[in-house]
């Protein structure tokens, strides 16, 4: 079965962006067409993931960029094994 495509997001920098924008989760919500309950998990990390349509929306609620709140890839705990010659 196909899985839809979707989007990890950042809960910190969604809640930082809602602050800074002076929103209540329940503002946001309104304006993405998302519940407050949705918002909060979000923030809290207990979801990551969003559907395209639904992370466009909240995307344009908070007038920012994916860079700003798309998770970005984990760095790597350790450096790469030396190359051996």
């Amino acid at each position: 079965m196909h899985q839809p495509t979707t989007f990890e997001v950042d809960g910190d920098a969604i809640r930082e962006e809602r602050m800074q924008a002076g929103l209540t989760q329940t503002e946001l919500a309104r304006r993405a067409g998302i519940s407050p309950r949705y918002v909060s998990h979000l923030e809290t990390g207990s979801r990551k993931d969003m559907r395209p349509k639904t992370y466009k929306r909240l995307r344009e609620a908070l007038n920012a960029t994916d860079e700003r709140l798309r998770r970005k890839a984990p760095r790597p705990t350790e450096d790469p094994p030396p190359e051996r010659k």
